[in-house]
């Protein structure tokens, strides 16, 4: 009986409504009260990031945005409609006072829980995973209070949470699969992914009151075995030159023993040196089989001869590189339209040139 008199008490004299939430994780929070008593002149605070709305028998009412104010029937006329006030003015009212955060509720996470198999152009059918997260906020308190909260006193974040989703998770798999992006370019894509993939499902998200204000993919991945092929095929990128690499690892290991001779095994050491010894006969062998370096061909119009020395001809050279081949005024010179081989004496443009260039150094 006493307790009962102490709730009547509380519930016609306390004169503020308000709430302090330190949870982070409640959307909806209906005010108690006794008999859902509310005296005339009571104060209402909204603060930054609420919004409170009055439901009477069912019905919305008013809905307050963020600020202080005084309660009394002449400042609710949607409630002073629902309402035929045959008590008076004066009278204490009864109405549920149900409050809204509308701060974004950030790093909220979806996933794929089985695998998506997608076509992919390099290659084939292949099944991956996405992952993200997200961020939501309250749009529309009414809507909200109608299609999710009903009488529930506490909403929690994890109440919807898993049907935003569930929503997220159907639309990337959708938009995926319709953009034929190939798997390996859809890194460079996750920013606009997902923003396409928000702006789909709003209108679904609309319904609930609510609004989804980030939407991130963080990772899309391939099978396991697809992962460790792709890693292999890195692998062989990155290590290049095969040769160069055997030879890095090699000197690797010769500085690692030089190191700790004492824990050095000479038959390693042996069967190492004769493997260095032989990469080295094989790159001197390659280098000596490397063909010289291309003479670059005469330009257009170039005179062409041919020279004879010791019974073998050599040729066809420009005239500047035919006088570089140590000849002499008797060497026998030929070039096309010629009947005859000639020696370079008669021959005035070759002997000319020859007089004026110095005798060659003795051999050796």
């Amino acid at each position: 009986m006493v307790l009962l008199i102490g709730n009547i008490f509380r519930g016609q004299f306390i004169d503020v409504i308000e709430w302090l939430d330190n949870t982070n994780t409640t959307m909806v929070y209906r005010f108690e009260r006794f008999n859902n008593e509310i005296k005339q002149g009571a104060k209402l605070i909204v603060r930054p990031g609420q919004m409170a709305v009055f439901v009477n028998e069912g019905q919305v009412a008013d809905v307050f945005q963020e600020g202080t104010y005084e309660l009394y029937t002449r400042n609710l006329p949607i409630l002073s409609t629902l309402k035929a006030w045959s008590y008076g003015f004066n009278s204490p009212f009864k109405a549920e006072v149900y409050f809204f955060s509308t701060r974004n509720f950030t790093n909220l996470k979806w996933g794929t829980q089985n695998p998506i198999t997608l076509r992919d152009a390099d290659f084939g059918p292949v099944r991956v995973r996405a992952f993200g997260s997200y961020a939501m906020k309250v749009k529309n308190p009414q809507n909200m209070l109608q299609q999710l909260v009903s009488t529930d006193g506490l909403f929690q974040v994890d109440e919807i949470s898993n049907q935003i989703r569930n929503e997220i998770v159907s639309s990337f798999a959708s938009w995926v699969g319709r953009s034929k992006i190939p798997v390996l370019d859809l890194a460079a894509q996750y920013r606009d992914l997902g923003t396409k993939i928000r702006t789909e499902i709003q209108p679904d998200i609309d319904r609930f009151g609510l609004e989804l204000t980030q939407l991130l993919i963080e990772n899309i991945s391939l099978p396991p075995e697809v992962e460790a092929v792709l890693d292999k095929r890195t692998s062989m990128g990155i290590l290049g030159n095969m040769n160069q690499y055997t030879q890095f690892q090699a000197a690797n290991a010769i500085e690692a023993a030089a190191n700790n001779p004492r824990g050095a095994n000479p038959a390693m050491d042996w069967g190492m040196g004769m493997a260095m010894a032989q990469q080295l006969a094989n790159n001197l062998g390659q280098a000596n089989n490397q063909p010289s370096p291309a003479t670059p061909p005469p330009p257009p119009g170039a005179e062409l001869w041919h020279f004879s020395r010791n019974g073998q001809t050599f040729g066809p050279f420009p005239v500047e590189q035919l006088l570089q081949q140590g000849l002499t005024a008797d060497t026998y010179v030929w070039k096309a339209g010629m009947t005859a081989w000639v020696k370079v004496a008669e021959v005035p443009g070759l002997a000319s040139r020859l007089s004026t260039m110095p005798p060659p150094p003795p051999p050796a």
